[in-house]
C-alpha cells in the first residue's frame, strides 16, 4: 500500500470512528448552539485544499451574524465550543469527503493565496489537515511564518509515523486548551503576506 493511499485509508477510518462515537456530543452541541444563537448551527466557508482547489469546510458556529470584529461576535457558547475544539467535530465529514485529512496543514482563507511565498505555498501540495504540526508546536500562540514554515517542513517530511506522532500529541493540546487564541484575537490575526513577500 503506497504511503497516500495508506494515509487516506487513517483518514476514512479515523474520521469515521470520530463521528459514530461522538453523535450523542454532536446532537448536543447542535441543539445548544441552536438554542443559544439560532440558525444556521452550521458554519459554511470556503478554504484552499490540496492543489489550490477550492472546498466548503464545516465547522460549528460560533459567532453571532453580523459585521463587527470577530471577538466581539463571539458568544459565550462559541467560546466554550472553540476553547475545547468541540467545534471542529462537523468537519470529521470533510475528511470523509476527501476534501481533507487527519493531519496536515490546516486549511487557510482564499485570500491568502497570494501573500504567500513560493516556498509557502507549497503547503498545498498535500491535503489540508483537521490538525497539523503548527497545531501541536504552540497553534496560535506561533507567529504566521513559523507557522508556515512548520506546514512546509511537514509536506517536505510527511510519513504516516509523523501522522501518528502529531495525533497522538494533539489529544494533549486540546486538553489543556493549548494556544487557542492569539493575544487579543477571537482566533489568530489576519495573515497579511511575509515582510520579504510585501
Amino acid at each position: 500500500m503506497s504511503g497516500d493511499r495508506g494515509k487516506r485509508a487513517v483518514d476514512v477510518v479515523g474520521a469515521a470512528v470520530v463521528l459514530v462515537a461522538m453523535l450523542p456530543v454532536l446532537a448536543l452541541v447542535a441543539t445548544t448552539v441552536a438554542l443559544t444563537m439560532g440558525r444556521p448551527v452550521l458554519f459554511r466557508q470556503p478554504r484552499v485544499g490540496r492543489s489550490g482547489r477550492v472546498f466548503t469546510i464545516v465547522k460549528f458556529r460560533t459567532m453571532l451574524p453580523g459585521g463587527g470584529a470577530d471577538a466581539d461576535r463571539l458568544t459565550r457558547v462559541g467560546e466554550f465550543l472553540r476553547r475545547t475544539s468541540l467545534d471542529e467535530l462537523p468537519t470529521f465529514w470533510n475528511v470523509l469527503r476527501g476534501h481533507m485529512s487527519l493531519v496536515g496543514p490546516r486549511p487557510l482563507l482564499i485570500q491568502y493565496v497570494d501573500r504567500y511565498t513560493p516556498r509557502q505555498a507549497r503547503r498545498h501540495e498535500v491535503r489540508p489537515g483537521i490538525t497539523g504540526p503548527a497545531q501541536v508546536a504552540g497553534r496560535n500562540l506561533l507567529a504566521w511564518e513559523e507557522k508556515l514554515d512548520l506546514d512546509v517542513r511537514y509536506v517536505e517530511h510527511r510519513s504516516l509515523g509523523l501522522d501518528l506522532r502529531i495525533l497522538a500529541r494533539t489529544v494533549g493540546v486540546v486538553l489543556r486548551r493549548h494556544g487557542v487564541s492569539a493575544p487579543g484575537e477571537a482566533t489568530a490575526p489576519e495573515f497579511v503576506g511575509s515582510a520579504a513577500h510585501r
